[in-house]
């Protein structure tokens, strides 16, 4: 029977195994395991470099909510479990030390938001304090918990998170019908008020706090376009100070009780790798959501990255002058980004910027020449040909060594 807990007691590896499995839709600390298409896509896009993966454990499967998207909702027949805070703490400190990268703890919602929440607690305090645990600690939020018990959170974990996953409020109905835009956002802006307040307070009897959060957000669960999303998280970064948004494929292959108008749905992980790439450009670039993904053309392109799309809507812009165009426009021409922008910027002060030059500071001639001139020259193919340039910025066109004439 659904939502049963296992009177069988598990051996603490195939607990593991469990919590890993039913924990992998819930991604965070930039976990390559659930991206993988973001980092296979070649693309002249770039940013820090991500984190290393944060290992994950799970409290409970034994969930109360009947999300369509999850396997561990109430409707669904599996096996249950829902460790003890000492167990967990101990597998946790366990997990973290052997991976060297702290450790997230998550679950699904146990009996209520509130208990769940005190048990992730207690088990935040016997790591921190019976193992004197002090690196780094990813801690879930549960939808609707009190806000008093987001304090104690917080003050036990260097992050924290609450998943608002949809890209409009009128669609949890859709997917995850007891969630609501209430316990969803309330929850974020506490976290977000609560790291703010403790970062101007300089009181030394004051316990720390978090100094940060996340959420994630799946792309395709109501038809949404690509859009939508990005204005949605364009406003969740200002609003609440997040340091990520996570991106996650909707997924409803497998019917769900209560849910029998819901139409199945398997959204391509290559749809989520270009949200990511938009996600920098709108927050490391500068770009605005209605540039990356216009009126016209609401959804991000398959084969083209949207650095390079925006550039081609754009033609009008360019080419642009190596060696007097502004930082800004530098982060706009396709296949360079900030690194190489400061390189150029630097290399203006003591030299005239050649294509030569552009090659020797490790500018991609293939992605850029058609977007630049140097002193006035032009070397690209066809001058900003649209067609062209979409065959040559394509994802699926063949690398090759830069084979153009650089004689000046």
């Amino acid at each position: 029977m659904a939502g049963i807990i296992m009177n069988s007691e598990p051996f603490p590896e195939e607990k593991l195994l469990m919590m890993h499995e039913d924990a992998r839709y819930d991604v965070a600390d930039d976990d390559k395991a659930c991206i993988p298409d973001l980092y296979s896509i070649r693309t002249g896009i770039k940013s820090k470099l991500s984190p290393p993966k944060v290992p994950k454990v799970f409290l409970s499967n034994n969930c109360i909510f009947n999300c369509a998207y999850c396997s561990c909702r109430c409707s669904n027949d599996k096996r249950r479990y829902a460790a003890a805070p000492k167990e967990l703490a101990e597998l946790s400190v366990k997990q973290a030390r052997l991976s060297s990268r702290g450790i997230f703890i998550t679950s699904a919602i146990y009996k209520n938001p509130d208990y769940t929440q005190e048990l992730i607690i207690e088990t935040l305090k016997i790591i921190r304090r019976d193992y004197y645990y002090k690196g780094y600690i990813h801690a879930k939020v549960m939808p609707g918990a009190d806000r008093e018990l987001i304090y104690q959170t917080g003050t036990l974990a260097n992050r924290l998170s609450v998943n608002i996953e949809v890209a409009k409020s009128e669609n949890y109905n859709l997917i995850a019908k007891n969630k609501n835009k209430n316990n969803i956002l309330t929850p974020m802006g506490q976290i977000s008020a609560l790291i703010k307040a403790m970062k101007n307070d300089s009181s030394r009897f004051r316990p720390a706090f978090a100094v940060s959060q996340t959420t994630q957000l799946m792309a395709g669960s109501a038809g949404e376009d690509d859009y939508t999303i990005l204005r949605l998280s364009r406003a969740l970064y200002r609003k609440y100070d997040l340091k990520r948004i996570y991106y996650t494929a909707f997924h409803y292959e497998h019917p769900a009780v209560g849910y029998d108008n819901l139409s199945f749905t398997t959204t391509p992980k290559w749809r989520v790798a270009r949200l990511y790439q938009a996600d920098r450009l709108i927050s490391l670039y500068g770009f605005s959501a209605e540039e990356l993904a216009p009126e016209s053309s609401p959804n991000l392109m398959r084969d083209i990255d949207p650095k390079a799309a925006w550039a081609i809507r754009n033609l009008h812009l360019f080419p642009v002058e190596a060696n007097k165009a502004d930082y800004e426009m530098l982060l706009r021409v396709p296949g360079i980004g900030v690194t190489l922008s400061k390189r150029i910027i630097a290399a203006r002060k003591t030299m005239t910027i050649t294509f030569e030059v552009l090659k020797a500071l490790g500018v991609s001639m293939r992605r850029s020449a058609n977007f630049l001139t140097c002193i006035g020259k032009f070397y690209g193919g066809v001058c900003l040909d649209t067609e062209m340039l979409k065959t040559t910025l394509s994802d699926k066109a063949p690398i090759f060594t830069d084979q153009l004439s650089l004689t000046l």
